[in-house]
């Protein structure tokens, strides 16, 4: 009886030290468990924050590239802009001194010597003199033309006009009636001014000097081959 006690008691002795091995062994785990969660965590928490500063730094970076480039952008645009108001300048300039073709919409007026017969007035009042076409020039500068030609023979600011015994002398060459003088520039505006009333041609046509003026597209008027043309190709090179 004592014996089979004596089993009973180590049987439940075993028992006992068998759940607690149990138990702590489950311990064990669960705390091996969360210190490798904690572990695992911890290193993410920590590659997180390395790609967030790399982020950051990476937004750092394209924002001063898109800064740089649009400083780049402002430079380019105002070069342009200069490059394009020196060109422009350069081509008002050289149209000013004739130096270039130019075509445009304008006017031409065709000015020529009278027909009529009549001795009751002085016949020289009948012819185009030198001073009608510098008037003329004037008249239309005055209204805005931008490029004047007499005959083909391109008017500058140094071209004489001067007369030449039956003939009129233009920037050196002889020129006859009739007149064609071409000018590019607002229509209305040339039109207007030549044909206005009590305007240079109404006193020629007093005269009975022949004038017609009509507005005309695409007028084309060389460019000025005289010396002051030779003269700026020397200084130029």
């Amino acid at each position: 009886m004592k014996n089979k006690n004596a089993y009973i008691a180590i049987a439940i002795v075993c028992v006992i030290l068998t759940a607690a091995i149990t138990v702590q062994i489950r311990t064990m785990k669960e705390e091996n468990s969360a210190v490798s969660i904690i572990g695992a965590n911890s290193e993410l928490k920590d590659s997180l924050l390395e790609w967030k500063e790399k982020s950051e730094n990476a937004e750092k970076d394209l924002d001063k590239s898109l800064k740089e480039l649009e400083k780049i952008r402002q430079a380019s645009a105002t070069n342009n802009n200069n490059a394009e108001e020196k060109q422009n300048e350069l081509k008002k300039y050289n149209q000013l001194l004739g130096l270039t073709d130019v075509t445009g919409d304008g006017i031409i007026l065709t000015v020529s010597d009278s027909n009529a017969e009549s001795t009751s007035i002085d016949l020289s009042n009948l012819l185009v003199h030198d001073t009608d076409l510098r008037n003329l020039i004037n008249e239309l500068a005055n209204a805005g033309a931008e490029a004047i030609s007499i005959n083909d023979e391109r008017i500058v600011s140094t071209t004489c006009i001067t007369c030449a015994g039956n003939v009129i002398q233009i920037n050196g060459n002889k020129v006859g009636s009739p007149f064609v003088i071409k000018a590019i520039g607002n229509q209305e505006s040339l039109y207007g001014a030549i044909t206005r009333p009590g305007g240079y041609t109404y006193m020629l046509k007093a005269r009975a000097v022949q004038v017609e003026a009509k507005k005309t597209s695409n007028i084309q008027i060389t460019k000025y081959t005289g010396a002051l043309t030779q003269k700026f190709i020397e200084t130029s090179k």
